[in-house]
């Protein structure tokens, strides 16, 4: 079974969420700090795929 790609605004509300999570605590999360940040780079990876590919089109569009 094959985890879902996140969308753009998927992938953006986990790392806004995971952001002020972490900047909202007191003391960190250690606990969970890898689960926070493997989530975060996931989301990251998501949204930067989906930016390159719309950057990609862009140019290929304006390329005249």
């Amino acid at each position: 079974m094959t985890k879902k790609e996140l969308t753009f605004k998927e992938g953006y509300d986990v790392l806004k969420k995971n952001a002020e999570l972490l900047e909202s605590q007191e003391e960190p999360d250690i606990d969970n700090l890898m689960k926070i940040v493997e989530e975060s780079m996931s989301a990251y990876k998501a949204c930067k795929s989906r930016v390159d590919a719309v950057q990609q089109a862009l140019n290929e569009t304006f390329k005249e």
